[in-house]
């Protein structure tokens, strides 16, 4: 099934959109939205290679009010957020198969995260998973995703939250270092929702995540943070599109990266569309890059498109740079030694990203590995 128009698209929001994958072209790597992206690292996911099982997700006991079921693609909630608007998703979609739902029950206030994992399996045979996520009607609920492990993977990830719902959506792709991944995630915001989406990604060798929003009534909000760490060889490509097409909607994205070794790699593009109907929308969004090294290289796009000029606000912002010459400064002023002052500047860089994090567990973890990185490389 495909939906496009004849016209070539004016907008991202009319670009082409297929659940079959033999509706987008092979990808040559000279397309806008592949041209930061090393196609050849991404491992045989470009082409319609024969998967092998998607990763499983595992879990310990849940909190009341949450369940994990696995379905196959005749259930009418897959697919009912994502179509596919690239080639490896679509791709992922056709050959995924079955697809895990996490459901949290409409009315249901979670007393702790559901901490979920997919753990990967080995990176011989390209894998394709699908999941799905659906909080019900003024539910409040923290969900985490966790990404371990040695794979070679594409996967959609649909985040559906009901009229008045609440959703801490966490994502850590601390994928081992062979590990390649390319996702898509979908989240859809019914009237009155909200959902606060932390990305964070420092494993793997290639890692391109897409998170796209679409909403379905007023007032809906959405705040997409994004943590990244990037050693040297490793590719962390993050993009977004938040699409307006509802009056009185706010979205707010914030991304910040960190990046140090021979070839580390990492690309922001932040697109955000106000369509000619989203009157009274509230959005921003803004990348910060924290170079820490020679040899490394972040490329850093936000756009946005405005059809109205009935808006409450809109704007955008990107910055790269190198260290602050003068909190260093004031730091060894103080007796600190330049490299541990160093690792001060990079904690207080990630600092309000990480605390953001609702499950202190996590949160110590996370620290822990920059920290690890940082000493390793002597900064």
């Amino acid at each position: 099934m495909t939906d496009t128009l004849a016209a070539p698209p004016k907008t991202k929001s009319q670009a082409l959109r297929s659940y079959d994958v033999a509706d987008f072209p092979a990808l040559t790597g000279l397309e806008e939205e592949w041209r930061f992206t090393p196609l050849k690292r991404l491992r045989r996911l470009t082409g319609d290679e024969v998967g092998g099982p998607a990763p499983v997700i595992g879990y310990a006991e849940l909190p009341a009010g949450v369940t994990v079921s696995t379905v196959d693609f005749g259930d009418p909630r897959i697919g009912s957020v994502l179509t596919p608007f690239d080639r490896i998703s679509a791709l992922a979609y056709g050959k995924a198969g079955k697809a895990s739902v996490v459901s949290v029950a409409a009315n249901a206030v979670l007393d702790r995260p559901a901490v979920l994992t997919v753990a990967g399996a080995g990176a011989e045979t390209p894998s394709f998973g699908h999941t799905y996520v659906e909080v019900g009607r003024f539910a409040e609920a923290t969900v985490v995703l966790e990404q371990v492990g040695s794979v070679v993977l594409a996967d959609n990830v649909e985040v559906a939250v009901a009229d008045g719902a609440k959703l801490t959506f966490v994502t850590v792709a601390d994928w081992a270092p062979d590990a390649v991944q390319a996702q898509h995630v979908k989240f859809r915001l019914g009237r009155d929702a909200r959902v606060t989406h932390i990305q964070v990604s420092l494993g793997g060798d290639l890692v391109r995540q897409f998170t796209s929003v679409d909403y379905t009534g007023r007032g809906g909000e959405a705040e997409l943070y994004g943590l990244y760490f990037a050693d040297a060889g490793q590719h962390l490509e993050h993009r977004q599109l938040v699409d307006h097409s509802v009056p009185d909607c706010r979205s707010y994205v914030g991304y910040r990266g960190a990046l140090q070794g021979d070839s580390a790699h990492t690309v922001w593009v932040g697109d955000v569309l106000i369509q000619v109907q989203a009157t009274g929308t509230d959005t921003y969004e803004i990348n910060r890059n924290l170079l820490l090294s020679d040899g490394a290289r972040a490329d850093s796009v936000p756009n946005l498109e405005i059809e109205t000029g009935e808006i409450a606000g809109a704007g955008h912002a990107s910055a790269t740079g190198r260290f602050d010459d003068e909190q260093l400064f004031y730091l060894m002023s103080r007796g600190v030694p330049e490299g541990e002052a160093r690792k001060l500047v990079v904690r207080g860089f990630f600092a309000e990203l990480i605390n953001k994090i609702p499950v202190e567990e996590l949160r110590e973890r996370l620290g822990a590995s920059i920290e690890d990185r940082l000493a390793k490389a002597g900064t």
